[in-house]
Order: C-alpha cells, then structure tokens, then sequence
C-alpha cells in the first residue's frame, strides 16, 4: 500500500499531470506535493484546494439524495473537478480510518491530460494510500 510519496509520485505519471499534493482540507495544510503548482504557492494552493473541500463537503446541497453524510461508510463526496482554459483541477476525497480530513489534488492540463483517466486513477490511488 503507497504513502504520500508513492502516490504523488504515480499521479504525476498521468499524462497531462502539471502537479499534485495531498492536502488536509480541515487545516488547510499540503502533507506532500509534486510537481507544479497554480501561482507557483503549494502552500497557498493548499489552502485554497482546501477551502474548495471544505466547502462541498460541509454542504448538504452536495451530498447524495438519500441524504448520506459523514457518519456514512463513504464520504458524501466523492471528488471534485474544476475546470478553466487550460487546465482541470481534481479533488479526490480519501476515506481514512481517522477522520477523513484528506483530498488528493491533481492540477491537469487540459491539451494533453485526460480527465475521465485521471478520475479513475485517483480514485483508485484514494483506496489504496496509506497515511500514518
């Protein structure tokens, strides 16, 4: 099972891959980064993927219809995408044995990566990370 490293490092193997970070989202604080990051800040990137998490998953409007919240196996959320001109920012939600405060954030280009990949492979990279 990867730790943080690992999976930054896999991450950037998807093409398109500008950069990554895995981020506490209740603190706001990058555990590791990779790469690239938007405005040349992993910190402040951070804190800013952070408040983005935070905010869907905090949010009722968010959550699934049955009305699942945190208590529930899963997260109500399972990743966000932000897109603009050049580029796609993911957020993956990862189920902890803690507290579940922990988003994987992959910056993606928009020219060479592709989304619908990178989802899966986040998602896949989520279930598997080990952090401790």
């Amino acid at each position: 099972m990867p730790g943080i490293d690992e999976c930054l490092l896999e991450a950037m193997r998807l093409p398109g891959a500008r950069g990554a970070a895995v981020v506490d989202w209740t603190s706001g604080l990058a555990l590791g980064t990779v790469g690239d990051a938007p405005g040349g800040d992993h910190e402040t990137t951070a804190a800013e993927a952070a408040e983005l998490a935070r905010l869907a998953a905090e949010h009722h409007a968010f959550a699934p219809a049955d009305g699942s919240d945190w208590s529930e196996a899963e997260p109500p959320v399972e990743d966000l995408i932000i897109s603009n001109r050049d580029s796609y920012h993911v957020l993956r939600f990862v189920r902890t044995t803690f507290d579940s405060s922990v988003v994987l954030h992959l910056w993606l280009g928009r020219e060479e990566g592709n989304l619908a990949l990178a989802r899966i492979r986040l998602g896949e990279m989520a279930g598997r990370l080990v952090l401790g």
